[in-house]
C-alpha cells in the first residue's frame, strides 16, 4: 500500500506510522485504548438500564402488578434493546454508506446518550399511567438502535492488524471494556442505593446513574471520534477492506457463515446477563436472603475475578487458536451447570454461581469478538463481523434474563442451568462445525 495523497509522512495522527517505505502502520496498543473507552461507554449505557430493570422499574412503571410480573415485563422492554440492536445495525448502515462512518458513529452515539439521558426524565406509572410504559419501551429501542449503529470497525481492525502470535490477545483487549463498565456501574447504584433510603430511591435517586451514562456517552464520543476522523485511520479501513459490503450479495454468498458466527458465542453471551443482570432479581424476589449491598459486593468481586480471566484467555488464545480457546470455555460452562441438581436453590448454590459464573465468563467472552472471522473473505469481513455479532448478542443474550426468570420460577435453579448449557452445546457444535471446514485458519 502506497501513501495516500494529501498525508503528511512525517507527521501522522497519534496512533499511526509509516515504516521505512513509507506504508502505513497501525500502533495497536493506542488504538486499543479507543476500543477500550468506546466500550466501556456502551457497556456502562446498557447496563444502567439493566440494573434499573430490576431494582427500579418494576415498582416504578408496573405497581398495579405482582413484584414477579414487574419484573417479567421489565425484561421483556429489556429484550427489546437486543432487537434494535440487530435492526439499527441495518438503520445505521445507511448513513454509513452516504455520509461516512464519522456521521454513522457521531448520530448512533448521540441517539444513544439523549435516550439515555430522557430514560432519567421518564415519570412513573402513577403520573401519567401507561403513557409511562410506552416512553420506556421506545427509548429502550433507540438505545438498541444506537449501540447497534456505533460499530466502528476497530475490533475488526485490531484483529487483523496484530502483531504476529498476539491476535488472541488483541482480541481480548476489545472485550475489557464490558466487565470494567459493569463495575462502574453496580458501584455506582451501590452507592446509591446506600446512600439514599428505599422510596426515595425508587422516586429520585436512581436517576443520577443515568445522568451519569450521558456524560460518560459525551467523552465516549470524542475518544472515539478523535482516530475515526483521521484520514489515516480511513485508509486503513480501506486498505484492509473493512467497509460495508452488499447485503444481498453477502447473505448469498455466506449467509450460512452468518448464521454460524452468531452461534459459535452463544454459551458466553447467554452466561454474560445471568450473572450480571438475572441475580439482581433474587434481591427483588428473596430480600431475607440477599441484601443488595452484599450482592453488589458479589458481582464487583465477580467482574474483577473476569478481568482477570480475560487476560489469562488472551495468552491462552494465543497458544492454542481463538476458536479452540472458545470450544474449552463452552466445556467449562457446561462442566459448570453440572453440580445444579445436587445444590438446587441453595444459598451456597446461588452465591457460588456468581464468581465462578463471572470467571468462566471472562474466559469465553474474551475471544467471542470475531472468533471466527475466517469465514469471511476481506471484502465481506467488515459487514460479516457485525451481523454475526449483533445476531449473536440477540440469540445468546437478548432473551436470556426472561427465559431465566421464567425457568427459576417453574424448575429451580436447575433449570436455568440447563438453559445455560443448552447455549453451550450449540456452542460447541458451531465450534466443530467450523474447526473441521476452517481448520488450517484456527
Amino acid at each position: 500500500m502506497s501513501d495516500a495523497p494529501g498525508i503528511n509522512t512525517a507527521a501522522t495522527a497519534e496512533g499511526f506510522r509509516h515504516n521505512d517505505h513509507g506504508d502505513l502502520e497501525l500502533r495497536p496498543n493506542e488504538i486499543a485504548v479507543g476500543v477500550i473507552v468506546g466500550r466501556i461507554g456502551e457497556a456502562f449505557d446498557f447496563f444502567v438500564y439493566g440494573i434499573a430493570s430490576v431494582l427500579v422499574f418494576p415498582a416504578l412503571f408496573f405497581p398495579f402488578v405482582s413484584t414477579y410480573d414487574g419484573i417479567f415485563y421489565c425484561f421483556v422492554i429489556f429484550s427489546l434493546g437486543f432487537v434494535a440492536r440487530a435492526a439499527g445495525a441495518f438503520v445505521f448502515r445507511v448513513i454509513h454508506v452516504r455520509y461516512g462512518r464519522p456521521a454513522k458513529l457521531t448520530s448512533a452515539l448521540f441517539l444513544l446518550g439523549t435516550s439515555t439521558v430522557c430514560i432519567a426524565f421518564l415519570p412513573g406509572y402513577a403520573e401519567i399511567g401507561v403513557t409511562a410504559i410506552a416512553l420506556l419501551a421506545a427509548l429502550r429501542v433507540t438505545q438498541g438502535l444506537a449501540v447497534g449503529g456505533a460499530w466502528d470497525g476497530l475490533p475488526s481492525l485490531l484483529a487483523v492488524t496484530a502483531p504476529p502470535g498476539k491476535r488472541g490477545w488483541y482480541a481480548m483487549i476489545s472485550q475489557l471494556g464490558a466487565p470494567i463498565g459493569f463495575i462502574v456501574a453496580t458501584a455506582l447504584f451501590a452507592y446509591l442505593a446506600a446512600g439514599i433510603a428505599a422510596d426515595e430511591f425508587i422516586d429520585w435517586g436512581w436517576r443520577f446513574a443515568f445522568f451519569t451514562a450521558f456524560a460518560i456517552n459525551v467523552v465516549t464520543l470524542f475518544a472515539r471520534l478523535r482516530m475515526v476522523v483521521t484520514p489515516e485511520y480511513d485508509e486503513l479501513l480501506h486498505a484492509r477492506e473493512l467497509n460495508p459490503s452488499p447485503l444481498g450479495e453477502l447473505f448469498r454468498d455466506r449467509g450460512k457463515d452468518i448464521l454460524l458466527g452468531a452461534l459459535v458465542p452463544l454459551a458466553a453471551y447467554a452466561l454474560f446477563h445471568l450473572v450480571t443482570i438475572f441475580p439482581l432479581t433474587w434481591v427483588i424476589l428473596f430480600p431475607e436472603q440477599f441484601a443488595p449491598g452484599d450482592l453488589f459486593e458479589l458481582q464487583i468481586i465477580g467482574a474483577f475475578l473476569c478481568l482477570g480471566s480475560m487476560l489469562i484467555s488472551g495468552r491462552v488464545a494465543d497458544r492454542i487458536g481463538r476458536p479452540r480457546t472458545m470450544w474449552w470455555g463452552s466445556v467449562l460452562i457446561v462442566l459448570f451447570c453440572l453440580p445444579a441438581p445436587f445444590l438446587g436453590d441453595t444459598e451456597f448454590g446461588a452465591r457460588a454461581f456468581v464468581p465462578v459464573g463471572f470467571a468462566l465468563l471472562g474466559f469465553s467472552l474474551a475471544q467471542s469478538a470475531g472468533a471466527v472471522n475466517d469465514c469471511f473473505e476481506s471484502r465481506y469481513r467488515y459487514t460479516g463481523a457485525l451481523l454475526t455479532n449483533e445476531l449473536g448478542w440477540l440469540l445468546g443474550a437478548g432473551f436470556a434474563p426472561l427465559v431465566a426468570l421464567v425457568l427459576a420460577d417453574y424448575l429451580g435453579n436447575g433449570g436455568v442451568a440447563l438453559y445455560l448449557s443448552s447455549g453451550a452445546v450449540a456452542s460447541l457444535i458451531a465450534l466443530r462445525v467450523y474447526l473441521k471446514r476452517f481448520a488450517s485458519n484456527a
